[in-house]
């Protein structure tokens, strides 16, 4: 009998590319990025070739979190452009075969959203139960809830007389997801956009939408108990078991409403960002288990300040294999980098500068070879590195409260570099951009490595394709062969192929061993074949440069 490829919805395995519109394009000359700068490289972004765009807000905001602080759910911030500009980009982006995910913020709004101001208006009108408002207890706070962003969670209120609660800044209160009135009006705003030809949400903070709602506090962390992972140690939040402010199990529950929504649209779907949490994998995969959550999420299993090492994808490839076990089309999104941790490649950069070329092939072949979607985030594919920003140019108010101890988001925000010759690199005509970019990047720019068959753009392009094309990469299930000190060796299965994939994560040379059921590499980071010693036992030895990989079929 001859094997089939099952039939998978189109987010299965795909791969996402995270655009971060301040910093994407500038069509208008005023320093940041907006939607007509997206639609007009649609080309490019289609050559790479990824399967979806995700969007970062483009809503209207005051822009105290540059978007995550929405103040009209339902209208394009003009800095950004219009609906008219959206909808074009989504008719664009559809005819040359790409999704559109847009970032919907839902557990927050802006302090000068409508809904806020008349909610703290008074405490007896129709929207006085949207947000979480408290008494306090004798004049003080309610509890010891703090925000993640530095500071107590709760905002005293002057007109209400009484404390709103906010896991973030104080200017983004916390809608009160316990009431029905406000879930309803959120899913108003999910079908606004869905009709408007969306392909799917990326769910910001979704773990953060429910509290308990009896304002307990949350214990202290105590000494052995796991880190919280997300979060820098030096930040107060880490200090607490985080068990009474977010992650309820209400919170879980609240996700049938969103997929029914979702449902009525097919072909959608929806991604959660789970990354402020002890245990990665075990949460994220309670956010999209069954048919009931979400479709897939997110962790900051491969965000955080870890040392690149075999066991440290081991361990997300035996934590998938232990909480995905019972459904195999259960698939969580893998990511390296994002618009709030820094960038993978200054983060994972190796100790002699001359093999960061081989480091940065490898870090794109690794993580589309890994089990589930893949998210890559803008830039890259052109191998920019984290800047540094001074305290007086730094924008993120989460960098600026807590330095000089943490550098902020600004670093992996910074403008892409689109041509090395032009004002700003491309990316705006204006004479000031919202944000600097490095000199650096002009070597790194669009154009320069546009035309250099061995940069690292048309690496990405090639290897995506490649891996686009194998069914045991985009669907397969995964199963680790080895985790030394330096070499990572995994199996992906389909019933039509299977894949060796074989990783060295040193900066030295490294032997493994190859069983005579695989042929030579079928792809690899050597232009030649790998040095061989033919064993005589079934197996042969290759010798593998610092950052080299391969991947093996195994012969019928």
């Amino acid at each position: 009998m001859v094997s089939v490829q099952p039939e998978y919805p189109w987010w299965y395995g795909c791969v996402i590319y995270e655009i971060y519109i301040r910093s994407f394009y500038d069509s208008n000359e005023d320093g940041i990025g907006d939607l007509r700068g997206i639609i007009e490289k649609l080309d490019y972004l289609a050559s790479l070739p990824i399967d979806a765009i995700w969007i970062t807000p483009f809503f209207q905001s005051p822009m105290e979190d540059f978007g995550y602080d929405v103040s009209d759910f339902y209208a394009v911030d003009p800095r950004f452009g219009n609906i008219d500009d959206f909808e074009a980009l989504i008719e664009e982006a559809h005819a040359r075969n790409l999704k559109v995910i847009i970032d919907q913020v839902w557990s927050h709004t802006a302090s000068i959203h409508p809904w806020f101001i008349e909610s703290s208006s008074s405490r007896d009108n129709p929207k006085a139960d949207w947000f979480v408002w408290s008494d306090g207890k004798n004049g003080r706070k309610p509890n010891d809830w703090l925000s993640i962003f530095g500071g107590t969670a709760w905002k005293w209120h002057p007109d209400r007389k009484q404390f709103y609660f906010h896991n973030f800044l104080e200017t983004q209160p916390d809608l009160n997801w316990h009431n029905p009135d406000v879930v309803r009006e959120i899913m108003k705003v999910g079908e606004f956009w869905l009709e408007k030809g969306v392909d799917g949400f990326r769910l910001d903070a979704c773990n953060y939408y429910m509290h308990d709602q009896n304002l307990v506090d949350n214990p202290r962390r105590t000494e052995g108990m796991p880190e919280l992972e997300g979060v820098s140690p030096m930040n107060p939040y880490a200090q607490y078991i985080h068990l009474h402010n977010m992650d309820q199990v209400e919170n879980i529950r609240s996700l049938r409403r969103i997929r029914k929504t979702l449902e009525k649209y097919p072909g959608t779907m929806s991604m959660g960002e789970i990354v402020v949490t002890s245990d990665p994998m075990r949460q994220t995969v309670e956010y999209i288990r069954g048919d009931r959550r979400l479709h897939t999420a997110y962790n900051c299993s491969l965000l955080v300040n870890k040392k690149l090492t075999p066991r440290l994808v081991a361990d997300l490839i035996e934590d998938l294999s232990l909480h995905l076990e019972a459904d195999e089309r259960e698939m969580i999104c893998l990511t390296t980098s994002n618009h709030d941790f820094p960038r993978a490649k200054s983060r994972w950069a190796p100790d002699d500068p001359s093999l960061t070329p081989y480091l940065e092939r490898l870090l794109i072949a690794l993580l589309p070879s890994l089990r589930g979607l893949v998210c890559f985030y803008q830039g890259e594919e052109l191998g920019l590195t984290e800047s540094s920003i001074s305290l007086e140019k730094m924008k993120d108010p989460y960098g600026i409260y807590f330095y000089p101890y943490f550098s902020g988001r600004d670093g992996c925000r910074t403008p892409i570099p689109w041509e090395p010759d032009k004002k700003n690199f491309g990316f705006s005509e204006s004479d000031e951009t919202w944000l600097g970019i490095d000199d650096s990047f002009e070597l790194l720019s669009v154009a320069k490595q546009e035309h250099d068959p061995d940069s690292l753009l048309n690496f990405f392009r090639w290897f995506v394709k490649w891996r686009n094309r194998q069914p045991a990469l985009k669907y397969g299930a995964i199963e680790l062969v080895e985790a030394s000190d330096d070499i990572l060796a995994f199996l992906r299965r389909t019933p039509l192929q299977e894949l060796l994939c074989v990783f060295n994560l040193s900066e030295h040379n490294r032997s493994y061993f190859v069983s005579f059921r695989y042929g030579k590499p079928i792809i690899s980071s050597e232009s030649h074949d790998f040095p061989t010693t033919n064993l005589g036992n079934g197996q042969r030895m290759i010798e593998m440069g610092p950052f080299a990989f391969a991947f093996f079929e195994r012969e019928s």
